[in-house]
């Protein structure tokens, strides 16, 4: 798998790149290390060609470690990239011009006022065509939700993953999430045995989602720990049940819906990055 590590030298980067090195195996890794100075503002005038110099000093040095850091957990370090500039555009750049499998990188995890103002993260999850692998904590690299909605891209994510990831003594957890009948209809006087075969039906259908998934684990030998279906919000029943279940790594497929749909809608992969301490593993279907 051909990985761009993207870094600025903090430890929540470097967190990312060790809780990935848990799960995919024969990774082949290009590192892009930006120093960032577009948060300056306007006013400030700086030696352009010193300051270019000094962000290259730093950003060898990180690149440096970065490379060492890959070494020691069994990766194979490839290209080193280094830009001084905006950082979204920078990795945005190099994801067109090579063809990479996925994105890694860490995320602050902001809170309040800034989590609505966005991140570098969640900035490139908007706008990458390719999966992204985003982490907040250094964690054990044992426990994985995979969640199904019981669409073919679930089934197809799952497929395409099973190859690269290293299952060997991973506790596997598989979820799916029914939405509440009562939430989805406005009128307060629906037939309440209508209510309850819609739930019945669901069940149904959450019930085959998840055999077929187990089936498919089944036949490449891979034992599953839990399956859950839950009933509510589905962005809200994954982080409950990452949260108590201590899950190291979510799973969760993605449809490549217009940046402006992501951002007046929200999506479940967005609630759920910005609400747990797991590291998240988006999946674009490839169709």
């Amino acid at each position: 798998m051909k990985i761009l590590f993207c870094t600025d030298g903090s430890k929540i980067s470097f967190n990312a790149l060790n809780n990935m090195s848990g799960w995919i195996k024969d990774a082949e890794i290009d590192t892009i290390c930006v120093i960032d100075w577009s948060f300056l503002p306007d006013e400030i005038s700086i030696e352009e060609e010193n300051f270019t110099y000094s962000c290259a000093n730093v950003a060898d040095t990180i690149l440096d470690y970065a490379q060492e850091e890959i070494q020691k957990l069994g990766m194979k370090p490839k290209r080193r990239i280094k830009s001084c500039g905006a950082a979204i555009e920078s990795i945005l750049e190099q994801t067109e011009q090579q063809d990479y499998d996925l994105i890694l990188m860490g995320s602050h995890g902001k809170k309040g006022l800034q989590k609505w103002l966005g991140s570098v993260s969640q900035e490139i999850i908007n706008s990458s065509k390719i999966s992204d692998y985003v982490a907040k904590e250094k964690n054990n690299k044992k426990k994985l939700l995979l969640t199904t909605d019981g669409t073919i891209c679930s089934m197809e994510i799952i497929e395409q993953i099973i190859p690269e990831i290293n299952l060997d003594n991973k506790e596997i957890h598989i979820c799916m999430v029914n939405e509440d009948p009562n939430l989805l209809f406005l009128d307060g006087t629906l037939d309440t045995n209508w209510l309850l075969d819609i739930q019945r039906q669901q069940q149904i259908y959450a019930a085959r989602a998840i055999e077929d998934i187990r089936n498919m684990l089944i036949k490449h030998n891979i034992e599953i720990k839990e399956t859950a279906i839950l009933t509510g919000i589905p962005a809200q029943k994954i982080i409950d049940y990452s949260r108590n279940n201590n899950i190291d790594l979510i799973v969760l497929g993605s449809r490549n819906k217009s940046k402006l749909d992501r951002f007046l809608t929200g999506s479940v992969s967005k609630r759920v990055l910005e609400n747990v301490v797991s590291d998240i593993w988006l999946i674009r279907c490839k169709n």
